[in-house]
């Protein structure tokens, strides 16, 4: 193939769903609404764990940080895809593909590593409750949030070198509603086998291990708990439920996608709704659920908003 042949594609064209406009009517009704949640839901979080003095813990630090990557994950093709419901604009520019693969594996990059910094957090809790302060200090947590995305940086832009060594020179066509490897690889005019191990070695065995990391560590933390049975052991037993519970639904379809980048197309984009739109959402639903003191902050936060809205006409006068 002639060099000056290789980049014959400037723009690419996301299939979507469906091509039924009653169910992209239905998406565009159900993913508005999910979105809309997620980023309500996650705001409150942020929101009620910085005004809340009781929550300046560790702890609520990184579900505070949490709350961040999962509505940046929501949006960074979630808004384009419900826009093109309405426009019918399923086009994106070769340029726009590639940002929208850098952010996506910015944000699961990043929440990897949190969810396993967050893990770290709970073990040094419950296994070593002594040596908390110390080792979990403020400097510390810092330290390993900006770690975090340090190394999503890192990941991030390993994706998007690859990403643009490829040569396209058609077809255009992304049977997607959002561009990534696995999808946009097939379309290049090389060998997608080659392209298929190397998704393996890097994003699926990144996740795959990870999950194998954080799920042994979590056993480690059930068992401590279950030899301990007092008020204290339920409560770390109720916030490990939901951080396991987190960790599943994310790395989940992850490493499904991932580990088999070749799969079938309905799967994947299947799995890409769950971990893109619903799994962003579940964090607040879970933790709001399930912890008593995020319960408590948001009814402060309310009664503290509903106080100063009869306050203020008196300012008037």
């Amino acid at each position: 193939m002639d060099v000056a042949n290789k980049s014959t594609v400037s723009e690419f064209v996301l299939m979507g769903l469906s091509d039924s406009w009653e169910l992209q009517m239905c998406f565009f009704i159900v993913f508005s609404l999910f979105y809309a949640a997620t980023v309500v839901g996650n705001s409150l979080i942020i929101i009620a764990a910085v005004a809340d003095s009781h929550l300046h813990s560790p702890m609520y630090f990184l579900l505070t940080n949490l709350s961040i990557i999962d509505m940046s994950l929501a949006s960074f093709a979630t808004p384009k895809m419900i826009t093109d419901y309405l426009t019918g604009n399923k086009t994106i520019s070769f340029d726009g593909c590639i940002t929208q693969i850098f952010f996506l594996h910015l944000f699961t990059g990043t929440e990897i590593i949190l969810l396993m910094v967050m893990s770290f957090d709970r073990y040094i809790a419950i296994c070593k409750p002594l040596r908390y302060a110390s080792i979990i200090s403020p400097q510390v947590c810092i330290a390993l949030v900006v770690a975090s995305w340090v190394v999503g940086v890192m990941h991030s832009m390993s994706q998007v070198i690859f990403a643009l060594t490829l040569p396209f020179c058609g077809p255009n066509d992304i049977d997607s509603f959002f561009c990534d490897l696995p999808v946009v690889f097939q379309l290049a005019c090389v060998e997608t086998y080659v392209l298929g191990f190397f998704m393996i070695s890097t994003s699926g065995i990144i996740a795959l291990s990870s999950f194998i990391l954080l799920f042994n560590s979590y056993v480690v933390i059930l068992v401590t708990i279950k030899n301990h049975s007092s008020k204290g052991s339920s409560k770390a037993l109720s916030t490990c439920t939901a951080h396991f519970i987190v960790v599943f639904m994310f790395f989940g379809p992850c490493i499904f996608v991932y580990m088999w980048p070749l799969s079938s197309f309905l799967v994947d984009k299947i799995l890409s709704v769950f971990y893109m739109i619903f799994t962003p959402i579940m964090n607040p639903v879970i933790y709001t659920l399930r912890n008593q003191e995020v319960k408590t902050a948001m009814r402060k936060l309310k009664n503290r908003l509903l106080n100063s809205r009869k306050a203020t006409p008196l300012h008037y006068f």
